[in-house]
């Protein structure tokens, strides 16, 4: 093959190797290159530009849920993206319907394969958006207690009352009851104190309530809340209901258990616990079966 036959060689339907050699084609080409640099160039500018700005908008002000203005953020960069592609791909004469419908097709495909990080995804998503924990809230989801320390797509992070590291992912948060300690400031602290049937209710009473509201975290509004709530087989239960600050409220139940206990002590009260009393036929011990001498080796 001659180079007059390389040169009108067709490569494309009415395009040779000729036409493709020509300083106006290769022009052209690297026109088109350096447009699609430029147009990808300032697609990622505006991005992380408008992605800062929404992220920037969430930080200013304390009332606002900074974990969806980061989604949010994040979701704005990727759709500026995605049209910043297919102005890259126009530029160059591609047909971006076909190519929509055939990323179509495989996100299909994928998401098929993906059902489990997908559902994870979708209830990461709702999380974000309807926010019923944020981070730093203090909750329980699905048997597991700690503080929110982040909320992403996939997963969400919680620090136990240990310290240790809890992943939970999105779909068994969304999926599952939550319960936020974290979002109302009083809770009710509430206890049982048995005291024997012999002992002064009255009494009992006085000095059960009398410990709790001595205590400068039991709040006297709303009212306290003190009576009998149960004749137990060995004991008369006073259930007792006290509001607190939200922040105080474990360590504050745990004291005043203790305290109640040296209280009723100090006053004569007896606190009763289960035992029981054996009678002996005839007033004697049953007579214990003797031993072989095999059992007894």
């Amino acid at each position: 093959m001659n180079l007059s036959d390389f040169m009108s060689f067709q490569i494309a339907e009415g395009v040779t190797i000729g036409d493709v050699l020509t300083v106006e084609f290769l022009a052209s080409i690297l026109g088109n290159v350096l447009a699609a640099i430029a147009i990808l160039f300032v697609g990622m500018l505006i991005g992380r530009w408008a992605a800062r700005r929404i992220r920037g908008l969430g930080a200013q002000h304390s009332s606002l849920d900074t974990t969806l203005f980061n989604f949010l953020g994040s979701l704005t960069r990727y759709a500026i993206m995605a049209v910043t592609v297919i102005f890259v791909l126009n530029r160059f004469g591609l047909e971006t319907t076909s190519l929509v419908a055939a990323l179509g097709a495989a996100g299909l495909a994928v998401g098929l394969a993906l059902q489990g990080t997908l559902s994870n995804v979708a209830a990461g998503v709702m999380i974000i958006l309807f926010r019923p924990i944020k981070v730093g809230d203090f909750v329980e989801i699905a048997d597991e207690m700690g503080t929110v320390k982040d909320i992403s797509l996939n997963y969400t992070e919680l620090a136990s009352m240990g310290n240790t590291q809890v992943i939970i992912p999105n779909s068994e948060v969304w999926g599952n009851t939550i319960e936020n300690y974290s979002v109302y400031p009083l809770r009710r602290a509430e206890w049982t104190f048995g005291v024997s049937y012999g002992s002064d209710l009255k009494k009992a009473e006085t000095v059960i309530l009398d410990t709790i509201m001595a205590d400068e975290r039991s709040m006297k509004d709303p009212e306290p809340w003190i009576q009998v709530n149960n004749l137990g087989d060995s004991s008369v239960d006073f259930l007792v209901r006290v509001w607190v600050d939200a922040g105080v409220y474990f360590y504050y139940q745990a004291d005043m258990k203790r305290r109640v206990k040296e209280a009723l002590d100090e006053a004569g009260i007896e606190i009763p616990f289960p035992y029981r009393t054996l009678v002996m036929a005839g007033g004697e011990a049953p007579a214990m079966p003797e031993l072989s001498e095999k059992a007894e080796s």
